[in-house]
């Protein structure tokens, strides 16, 4: 299942009205155990538990044999609780003797909500652990993904009731958002770019950005990420993560490297409950039309090709930046050729809903591109967000910063 679709799974579930915690983490448990793509058999939630100095098992659920209530998991017995609160998610052999008589072998965890201080260390608040049929680097990912969206939920329940919108502040924000952000228009040598960014609310957490690599101008690199959540903190976010990207570019490294640092910082910097999608390019005079990329969870970009009107979408090489630190980062490649177009975007172009909850999708953005690619790319991103904006419901609870950039090559690179 993709990233950014899981999360907005887990969140939606999450945001319901419960009356406990407990009942948020069953439900969720029970949404992971039930979906049929992750493949996860059953699972367990944990909560810490200060007096028996251990992990007492709050519930479990799904096909495995029942552990008895209130179950505790000793500190002292298990060194695997120090890791889980440095790494966040773990894959490990399951060495309690009484889980291994349950059939319980192989499992992955995750740490969830606030860290507690105790006996010098932190412990997170809740674990979550599940048995799958394939204990892997995905699930490892789906984990984190899960999570990050429960702790921000979590702290969002904390909040709710004293949280106010500070008006003067958010206006401050707005100006220094805008003064980050490119201009939309933008030209690198056979190649013109367009971008566009319509957040949510006063201001949003999608970001685009052009960074010139190098002083020749031989290389060009489009940025766009998507800071989760909206609003105050997101925008705070986007614009940390936009300046960062800024500063690292400068040094010309390797994008794979790149990607690796930025998850680092983000993953050191920020809070728990913060993680974001990234997709980074770079475009150069190759004669071939070369365009070098990596994608940190985001939105699969639509790449049309001219002659053809045949469409690839450039999935994601790396999880989203955050969650989990020492994530590896792939490099992959597209050709550009005369006329074809790329388009960038935010979940909340593809993920805006009409008034049945139907959301507008990656299919018929892919059609608008194809009816609108002979044109300039500004004019291919309005003709896009004006179809969206006809398609969705400002009712609706599903609207999300909704961001484009549009790559389009103007020449046959047989000129070059």
């Amino acid at each position: 299942m993709k990233q950014r679709k899981f999360s907005k799974l887990i969140d939606t579930v999450a945001s319901k009205n419960f009356s406990s915690v407990k009942d948020m983490l069953q439900e969720v448990l029970e949404q992971i155990v039930q979906n049929d793509e992750i493949l996860v058999t059953g699972g367990r939630v944990w909560q810490f538990d200060v007096e028996n100095k251990g992990y007492r098992l709050l519930f479990q659920m799904g096909n495995v044999q029942k552990i008895k209530t209130n179950f505790v998991l000793k500190l002292d017995e298990n060194a695997i609780f120090e890791t889980v609160s440095q790494e966040r998610t773990i894959l490990a052999d399951e060495t309690n003797e009484i889980l291994i008589k349950k059939g319980i072998f192989k499992y992955s965890a995750s740490g969830i909500g606030e860290k507690i201080k105790f006996g010098g260390k932190r412990y997170y608040q809740y674990l979550i652990a599940v048995n799958s049929q394939v204990v892997d680097d995905d699930l490892r990912d789906t984990l984190n993904i899960v999570a990050t969206v429960l702790t921000s939920k979590l702290r969002e329940r904390r909040l709710s009731s004293s949280q106010k919108k500070i008006f003067a502040d958010i206006d401050k924000a707005r100006q220094i958002q805008r003064s980050i952000l490119p201009e939309h228009e933008y030209q690198f040598h056979k190649y013109d770019i367009f971008g566009v960014t319509v957040p949510a609310e006063i201001i949003g957490g999608d970001f685009f950005d052009y960074l010139k690599i190098g002083d020749d101008d031989e290389r060009l690199a489009i940025a766009v990420g998507d800071a989760a959540s909206k609003g105050f903190g997101a925008a705070a976010e986007a614009m940390y993560i936009a300046g960062a990207i800024r500063m690292a570019s400068t040094f010309q490294i390797k994008i794979s490297l790149l990607m690796f640092r930025m998850n680092e910082l983000i993953n050191k910097i920020f809070a728990d409950d913060k993680f974001t999608s990234l997709f980074y390019g770079e475009l150069s005079l190759d004669r071939k039309g070369l365009f070098l990329y990596a994608n940190g969870g985001h939105n699969p970009p639509i790449f049309i090709r001219a002659n053809n009107k045949r469409a690839t979408y450039l999935e994601s090489t790396g999880p989203l930046l955050g969650p989990a630190p020492h994530s590896k980062f792939e490099t992959h490649s597209i050709d550009f050729r005369a006329g074809d177009v790329l388009v960038i975007f935010s979940d909340g172009i593809v993920e805006a809903a009409n008034n049945n909850y139907d959301f507008y999708e990656e299919q018929r953005l892919e059609k608008v591109i194809r009816k609108s690619m002979h044109l300039s790319p500004k004019e291919i991103a309005y003709t896009i967000l004006d179809d969206v904006t006809k398609f969705s419901t400002s009712e609706s609870k599903y609207q999300d910063d909704r961001t484009l950039v549009v790559i389009k090559r103007k020449e046959d690179n047989v000129s070059a």
